[in-house]
């Protein structure tokens, strides 16, 4: 199979809508461009785009500052920024919470526009047409009409960052040196090793025997928990990047379902499910920054132990 090229011509879009967008079975980033040698994928200028799109937002509606007498963009940030608090706080412990705090607010924000940034019109849904030609049809290519051992792709410029596997997997690896991070910084590494290995049990309490004899077991289950630890990189990654892509060819199915209806009703049967996808996008950005919270804070949060 030889790509001869990879001739890339523009396909200019008739209008921008919110249909859904048209990579939905592709699992894989395209290359749009290179920068001094190195590949820019869709998914890396949607990153790009709206990280910058946030930044100005949160300053925007901030207003150069938080003031005394807040504004109405303040009140809403503030109201984010407290609700979470107050969910988190408790998880973290107070130590733990004033440095973690702010990269789970984060985690939140992103991931929130990341997984709503595939309802707005033009997502993955403008682009530009790519060639190929071979004996075999590459992957995710379709055969030309009219041209034989011709192949063509359409490429969304933009697609949500959150259905490249690669955007999720980066953001658990994130979570996980944050982990590393928090634990070893306010509770230290002999902290993680009893509550990994360690023996919980009271020797006070029980046979000397038994005691000595809990010490192969509770290691026993330390080396499954450390397990468990690594696994979270693909729990965290898959879990967010299995919601977001499944949600794209929800919709994108129910797009083609709309088309064969008459045009007055074909809007209709797409909004009940652009609801349900704001709905899972919230619910994902608030799991992803809750887990991360949480698996800092069994090892971090000793304050309720007594």
């Amino acid at each position: 199979m030889s790509l001869r090229g990879l001739n890339k011509t523009i396909l200019v879009a008739a209008a921008i809508s919110a249909a859904s967008p048209v990579f939905a079975a592709q699992t894989k980033a395209d290359y749009l461009f290179e920068v001094g040698g190195f590949g820019i994928t869709n998914s890396m200028l949607t990153t790009w785009i709206f990280a910058i799109i946030i930044i100005a937002l949160f300053r925007a509606m901030l207003c150069g500052g938080a003031k005394l007498v807040p504004s109405k963009g303040q009140l809403v940030i503030e109201a984010i920024v407290e609700n979470l608090r107050s969910i988190m706080e408790p998880l973290l412990g107070k130590k733990a919470f004033k440095g973690a705090f702010p990269l789970l607010l984060g985690f939140f924000a992103y991931i929130l526009i990341m997984n709503w940034s595939g309802l707005l019109p033009g997502v993955g849904s403008i682009g530009m047409e790519q060639l190929a030609s071979g004996t075999e049809c590459p992957e995710g290519f379709v055969p030309k009409e009219g041209a034989a051992n011709e192949y063509v792709k359409f490429v969304p410029f933009i697609r949500p960052a959150d259905t490249d596997l690669n955007t999720t997997l980066a953001l658990a690896i994130i979570s996980f040196a944050a982990w590393i991070y928090f634990v070893l910084r306010y509770a230290g590494l002999r902290a993680f090793l009893h509550e990994t290995f360690g023996n919980k049990a009271d020797k006070n309490e029980i046979a000397l025997p038994i005691y000595l004899g809990l010490f192969v077991i509770f290691f026993a289950v330390g080396c499954i928990d450390l397990i468990s630890i690594l696994m979270r990189l693909i729990s965290l990654s898959f879990r967010l990047f299995g919601n977001t892509f499944g949600g794209e060819i929800l919709l994108e199915n129910m797009h083609h379902m709309a088309i064969s209806l008459p045009r007055f009703v074909s809007w209709v049967i797409p909004i009940p499910f652009y609801l349900l996808e704001m709905l899972i996008g919230l619910i994902q950005a608030f799991l992803f920054s809750l887990l991360t919270a949480v698996y800092i804070g069994l090892i971090t949060n000793t304050e309720g132990e007594e």
